[in-house]
């Protein structure tokens, strides 16, 4: 069996509630998710902080459960405490591992070097899933809207929900005079970065500004990580905001189809999957990182181009075997069909393509002790 306790973790500039796995297993696991068959390390020991992408919590949670099966004496912290504040931590070394929904900018790049030494770090996608864009309405629990709209939405240009632009795309639904309240990430997100993204790629112009990990505009509500701005949707009458599928699906909040092409398209994992099927490796990545440049303006109907290609983040060297191990296992348990299939469950992610997870389980592979 698998003990869950909950414990606060020191982390400079980091006040945030660790979620901690202690993965103290008796007897085998008879879950066929488990990292049991998935060619994962087993055996392995050692206690490994790390943290990020709050998109990924609920991946985390059942990642390191099933890598917990065959490692009882591994300890693995993550903080969901957003994408930005986790590669800050990870640059810093108070984390050997990141989660990210953004891969590290080139303005960050050498703070990403001087924490591995020198050497290129490690980024590798191991979490696909939609972004929903959810909202709170009464009387109404679907939209069909344009990203055209969407951005006139959240910068403030659209402020009631009964606009001609709304209405002329929702036929059929009955409208009221209501006032549109935008809720937005008030921390560095890379939910955040994915969702301004498809605003400015898919946006027509409506979009004045470039992808972006902290909100750029002065309009609507702040809250968070993916819990804050969900529970900010459900607690107002009239709010809109974005956030992880797994962390919207068990609630009542309404969701938008967005336009792709000449249909509308609801979030799914194989509409998210789709969209990374359609985007290229990015330019310029050192061989030990597979990032993404992601396409969000595809018109065919299979994709929904409002997503997040999540990324773990890691040093190709460690000081100590006992971390590098841990480090190692975990990424190659991540990106197994156990590790995939395990977060789809519990995260309602999309699998990695095996393409994909054989090119990052080959980078995982090299992870060693200087």
């Amino acid at each position: 069996m698998i003990t869950t306790s909950i414990r606060r973790a020191v982390v400079p500039g980091v006040a945030a509630l660790t979620l901690a796995l202690s993965l103290a297993a008796c007897g085998g696991s008879d879950n066929g998710d488990s990292a049991s068959g998935s060619g994962a390390a087993k055996g392995l020991s050692g206690t490994v902080a790390a943290g990020g992408s709050s998109a990924q919590e609920k991946a985390q949670e059942a990642w390191r459960a099933g890598f917990g099966a065959d490692n009882p004496d591994v300890t693995i912290t993550y903080d969901p405490v957003g994408s930005g504040t986790g590669r800050d931590n990870f640059y810093s070394g108070a984390y050997k591992f990141a989660g990210s929904d953004s891969a590290i900018s080139a303005e960050d790049m050498a703070k990403a070097k001087s924490a591995c030494g020198g050497s290129d770090p490690i980024e590798v996608p191991v979490f696909i899933s939609p972004i929903d864009i959810a909202f709170n309405l009464q009387g109404v629990d679907s939209l069909k809207l344009d990203a055209t709209t969407v951005a006139k939405i959240f910068s403030g240009t659209i402020k009631k929900w009964n606009d001609p632009a709304i209405a002329q795309q929702n036929p059929d639904v009955q409208l009221p005079a209501t006032a549109i309240s935008p809720v937005h990430r008030s921390d560095s997100s890379g939910t955040t970065d994915n969702f301004t993204d498809w605003l400015h790629q898919a946006g027509g112009g409506a979009w004045k500004t470039e992808h972006s990990s902290d909100w750029p505009v002065q309009v609507g509500e702040a809250a968070e990580g993916t819990s804050g701005v969900v529970g900010a949707i459900q607690d107002g009458q009239g709010t809109i905001g974005y956030a992880d599928d797994s962390a919207v699906a068990s609630t009542k909040l309404g969701k938008v189809s967005v336009k792709v092409g000449t249909d509308y398209v609801a979030p799914s994992a194989d509409g998210a999957a789709a969209g990374l099927a359609a985007s290229k490796v990015a330019d310029g990545a050192a061989a030990s990182q597979l990032v993404y440049s992601i396409n969000r303006t595809a018109t065919d109907p299979s994709v929904y181009p409002v997503f997040l290609a999540s990324y773990f983040i890691a040093c190709p060297t460690y000081d100590d075997k006992a971390t590098a191990d841990v480090v190692k296992g975990f990424g190659q348990y991540i990106v197994s069909s156990a590790g995939q299939k395990a977060a789809s469950a519990n995260a309602l992610s999309a699998p990695l393509p095996s393409d994909v997870a054989d090119k990052a389980k080959a980078i995982l592979d090299k992870i060693a002790a200087k």
